[in-house]
C-alpha cells in the first residue's frame, strides 16, 4: 500500500524522510511524495509518465552543469534515448530563462575564444538559440 502526500508548496530535488508516518522534506520537491509501507519513498511528478519524469530529471542534471538552448536540450535528451515527445514535455515543463542561458553560453564561448559580434550570434544560433535569444546573449555578454 502506498500513501501519497501532497506537497504543493515545494519544488525540485529534496531529501524526504518519514517521521511518524508523515513525509518531511529537507529541501524542495516537485509533485507528490509516495511513501510505501516498507518505508521506501519516491517522488511522483503528478501528471507525468515515468519516462517523462526521468527526462525531466535528466534535463535538470544537464542544466545544472551547462547552458543549453531549448532545441539543444531536447536534442541532448533524444541523444540519451528519450523519445522526441518525452524530451519535449520534459524541457517544456521546466521554467528556463532561455535568454539567460544564451548569455551564459556566450560568456562561455568568449572565455575560450575570440568572436566578432555576428560570429558569436551565428554560433549561438547554431547551438539552437533563436535569433533574438542569440542577439540577447551576445549583448548580455558585452559584445
Amino acid at each position: 500500500m502506498m500513501k501519497v502526500h501532497k506537497l504543493p508548496w515545494v519544488s525540485a530535488l529534496a531529501a524526504v524522510a518519514v517521521i511518524g508516518g508523515v513525509a518531511v522534506t529537507a529541501g524542495p520537491v516537485v509533485g507528490d511524495v509516495a511513501v510505501r509501507d516498507s518505508g521506501q519513498m519516491s517522488i511522483v511528478l503528478a501528471g507525468y509518465t515515468v519516462s517523462q519524469q526521468n527526462a525531466i530529471g535528466k534535463a535538470k542534471e544537464y542544466l545544472a552543469i551547462s547552458e543549453f538552448s531549448r532545441s539543444g536540450l531536447i536534442g541532448q535528451l533524444k541523444y540519451e534515448g528519450f523519445s522526441e515527445s518525452d524530451a519535449t514535455v520534459a524541457v517544456d515543463s521546466l521554467r528556463v530563462n532561455w535568454n539567460a542561458q544564451a548569455v551564459k553560453k556566450a560568456k562561455e564561448y568568449l572565455a575560450i575564444s575570440s568572436f566578432s559580434h555576428s560570429g558569436l550570434v551565428d554560433q549561438l544560433e547554431y547551438e539552437g538559440f533563436t535569433s533574438s535569444q542569440a542577439e540577447y546573449g551576445v549583448r548580455g555578454a558585452g559584445l
